[in-house]
């Protein structure tokens, strides 16, 4: 049990005591950490919350509430309107250290109700390299994927890359009339986007050539024996060249059924929901218009303009027969709910895909099909002009370019440190750092905003980066290696006297909070932003606190929360699949 559930606990027992048959059903009050110590570690407003319903004054709820708590381990006082304060008492602290240097996982606690769940992410297109704009989807995506597992949840992890599409009759002309064999060899991606490129201007500037395209892409929607075999070849040379970045990354999938898995399914469905009345013709197009189930504000399927609130449908079949997005959307939910028994599926796309999500969510309400659809959206990422960042050519950014460049500068810091470290260790740190650098610069970020890509600030190692995080890390393997020279251990119960040292320990406590407020909000910004505040505060404990220097019970509880630190830095950083390595 978390701190703050044991305080809810107790102001629940409170409530009860004085407000008996007065106090309205299904309360929990709710406590949270202080965000200005002066006031305590944590708080709780529950008396200001419930004092109208129950017909009291705030102030007074809140001192007959603190006249039912009885616990010695926390001090109580009343603040300001009815604002109830607790400070934790030292002794409850050290006895939590203790408990949680035998505990594997850190003090959290694994969901009470486990979900099997479904995390859609990354989604890169087919014979296109993937760029800076895939950074966002593809780290969250494997963020919350190693989150939920750590709660104890079922995941599912789905790479809906994007294979099928009219894109594929430009490249299926251009691989039968201008591939050029030898790059297709050594570099498929970019030999695949350059025909894709070459064979797209030539539609714009050709008459006639869109057509033959597009009679290609109906060869291979016809199930033509010669355009299969180039659209699936063209598939696995793409999957090679996306591997070979997600292996870079430490990311893995269970699946890959892109939108092509689901083509069999588009007719039926439409069909279905013809049939139910729930899609219907117009101008040609089947669509599914807004059943009045919402308030017009919140309806996904009307928009305001005039004054006048306007159908804007859900397209799911054009007047010349050719499926959507939304199509493919509905039948990937049908799959995932029938096949993957998903409780929740989540979508980790870009803000702008908002209002299609929405849509999708609806229609499935009409069609009864119920489940956890969330649509976990991202902004954007900027360059310092906070223009969509790109290079100075004007073309998009390859992420394949991005991961080497921090590699690259990753090496440089790594030098500049520790220019005596044997070269097969400086590699593997530098990929360390380089990667590190990446992932926390994005998960670092509130995801909902747009952040400003800057190479320098990311590979910083002094503020909210991952090489900062990391150097804490090795600090704290620099005093151990120390002590196990020294034949010094940690093998007495903690002692907390110096402030240092409480605050130290208040943080450690506080993990275990954290890590499930940041599934539960699908904000890895949260725990990235915990993980900062605990390596500063152990910076400020290591210079106010001597370890190696002190002695006996002092030297080894100092040692026992350095390695507590440790611990949890390591563990934090490995849910966002963030290596620490020992030395820099």
């Amino acid at each position: 049990m978390t701190i703050p559930q044991l305080l809810s606990s107790l102001l629940s027992k409170a409530l009860q005591a004085v407000l008996a048959d007065a106090l309205p059903e299904g309360v929990t009050p709710a406590v949270t950490p202080s965000n200005d110590l002066r006031f305590g570690d944590y708080q709780s407003n529950i008396a200001m919350v419930l004092a109208k319903r129950v017909g009291m004054n705030p102030r007074q709820l809140a001192s007959d509430l603190l006249a039912h708590i009885q616990c010695s381990d926390f001090e109580l006082e009343l603040a300001g309107p009815g604002f109830i304060n607790f400070r934790v008492n030292p002794s409850f602290y050290a006895a939590r250290m203790d408990a949680l240097r035998s505990d594997d996982r850190l003090g959290v606690a694994l969901a009470s109700d486990p979900k099997s769940i479904v995390i859609d992410f990354s989604a890169p297109n087919v014979a296109k390299p993937m760029h800076v704009g895939h950074i966002r989807s593809t780290i969250i995506g494997d963020s919350l994927s190693r989150l939920a597992r750590f709660m104890g949840h079922t995941v599912i992890s789905d790479n809906h890359i994007g294979d099928w599409g009219t894109q594929f009759g430009m490249i299926l002309w251009g691989w039968k009339n201008i591939l050029d064999e030898k790059a297709l060899a050594s570099n498929p991606i970019d030999e695949l986007l350059r025909i894709y490129k070459e064979v797209n201007l030539r539609c714009k500037d050709e008459l006639g050539m869109l057509d033959t395209c597009k009679a290609e892409l109906v060869e291979l929607q016809a199930g033509n024996e010669e355009n299969l075999a180039i659209w699936k070849q063209c598939i696995e040379v793409t999957k090679r060249g996306l591997e070979h970045i997600y292996d870079q990354l430490n990311i893995k999938f269970d699946y890959w059924l892109g939108e092509s898995a689901y083509n069999d399914a588009l007719a039926p469905l439409v069909d279905d929901l013809i049939a139910k009345g729930i899609a219907k013709k117009s101008n040609g197009a089947i669509c599914v218009f807004s059943d009045g189930y919402h308030k017009p504000q919140q309806d996904p399927l009307l928009v305001q303009k005039d004054g006048e609130w306007l159908p804007v449908p859900a397209i799911i079949r054009k007047a010349d027969g050719g499926f959507l997005y939304a199509t493919t959307d509905l039948a990937t939910l049908d799959y995932r709910i029938d096949k993957f028994k998903a409780d929740s599926i989540w979508y980790v796309v870009g803000i702008p895909q908002e209002k299609h999500f929405k849509q999708i969510f609806d229609v499935e309400r009409m069609r009864g099909v119920e489940g956890d659809f969330r649509h976990v959206g991202f902004g954007s990422i900027m360059g310092k002009d906070h223009k969509p960042f790109k290079t100075r050519s004007g073309d998009t950014v390859s992420l394949q370019d991005v991961i080497d460049e921090a590699i690259t500068r990753a090496e440089k810091v790594v030098e500049e440190k520790s220019p005596d470290m044997p070269a097969e260790e400086k590699v593997a740190v530098a990929q360390a750092v380089g990667i590190g650098a990446i992932k926390f610069a994005e998960l670092s970020q509130n995801r909902m905003s747009d952040y400003v890509f800057d190479w320098d600030r990311m590979l910083s190692l002094s503020g909210d980066t991952a090489p900062y995080l990391q150097n804490s890390y090795v600090r704290v393997r620099s005093i151990f290696r120390k002590a196990e020279a020294a034949g010094i251990q940690a093998d007495s119960a903690i002692v907390l006297n110096e402030a240092a040292e409480i605050h130290l320990a208040r943080l450690i406590s506080r993990y275990s909070e954290v890590v499930p407020s940041t599934l539960e909000d699908c904000r890895p910004n949260l725990l990235a932003s915990y993980l900062y505040e605990l390596a500063r505060a152990f910076h400020s404990y290591y210079e106010a606190c001597p370890v190696l220097r002190s002695e006996g019970v002092v030297r080894s509880s100092r040692l026992a929360l350095c390695e507590l630190t440790a611990r949890v830095l390591k563990q934090g950083m490995g849910l966002f699949g963030i290596d620490m390595p020992e030395r820099m």
